[in-house]
């Protein structure tokens, strides 16, 4: 049953809250508790950005390169039911001014006619790819995949019928808690396969790559050189902000879309 007006409203004024609610996952039963209230099932994937990639595999032209966002276009193609959100929970609760908060969510699936219409409304496929091409040009890392979360917060059911495309900017994304969550909870969220992030001998030490671009902290100094940490989700804003290019984001073409598809596909049921 669609969730009321007042109850999102609650979700967002208790937002702000996300890091307590982070850290109450490392409490024994309360842990347990929440995980299998909002993140039992869950596998999500952030995506690197398709200009910051370098491919693994001969290519004659670019033209010809599997890229990042094709994931994507993948799924939309695949689903029955295409659902842009009018707004974005996560930066309308933080009042975001740096991002377009009107850029929200694409959910895919059948769970999609349970959401509030007031939230916003159902769209074509061709729409659907026209809303994940605009988020990327405002800037905006996708995440994908089966989201308990979403499918509390908006009362979509059944959760194996809504897939999530979400469209995060550093300042706001809800799973910048993820350093804070239990280490059961966070192994949820993930790098695309077979994305490496490393940094070169090319690395001045300026530091402008761990001052807040990773949603995740996961790069920070080590004297006067840049160190990526195993969390480290692949995301490739550290390398879209080096000024001398010495972080590289590399995939192997071969094998991260047949991976992906295979890994997501049999959680979410959306066509």
């Amino acid at each position: 049953m669609a969730r009321p007006i007042w109850f999102v409203n609650l979700v967002k004024k208790y937002f702000p809250s996300r890091f307590s609610l982070a850290r109450l996952t490392k409490v024994p039963v309360v842990g347990r508790m929440i995980d299998y209230g909002l993140f039992e099932g869950d596998d999500i994937i952030y995506l690197p950005k398709d200009d910051v990639i370098q491919i693994n595999e001969p290519i004659t032209g670019p033209e010809e390169a599997v890229l990042p966002s094709q994931l994507l276009d993948y799924f939309i193609g695949e689903a029955n039911y295409h659902w842009v959100m009018n707004f974005c929970i996560c930066r309308d609760a933080s009042r975001c001014q740096s991002y377009p908060i009107d850029l929200g969510c694409l959910f895919l699936g059948e769970a999609v006619l349970d959401i509030n219409p007031a939230l916003g409304r159902l769209v074509t496929r061709e729409e659907a790819l026209a809303h994940v091409r605009r988020c990327r040009e405002a800037g905006l890392v996708h995440l994908i995949g089966r989201n308990k979360l979403d499918s509390v917060w908006l009362g979509a059911h059944p959760g194996y019928k809504l897939l999530t495309i979400c469209n995060c900017c550093p300042c706001c994304c809800l799973w910048k808690m993820l350093p804070h969550v239990d280490p059961s909870i966070g192994r949820k969220i993930n790098k695309m396969p077979s994305v490496t992030v490393a940094v070169t001998e090319e690395c001045v030490g300026c530091g402008l790559c761990a001052e807040g671009v990773c949603f995740v902290d996961a790069i920070a100094m080590d004297g006067e050189l840049a160190v990526i940490g195993a969390a480290c989700r692949g995301c490739g804003r550290c390398t879209e902000i080096c000024p001398v290019d010495a972080i590289e984001l590399s995939l192997d073409e071969d094998l991260f879309m047949r991976e992906s598809i295979e890994r997501l596909s049999p959680l979410v049921d959306i066509t």
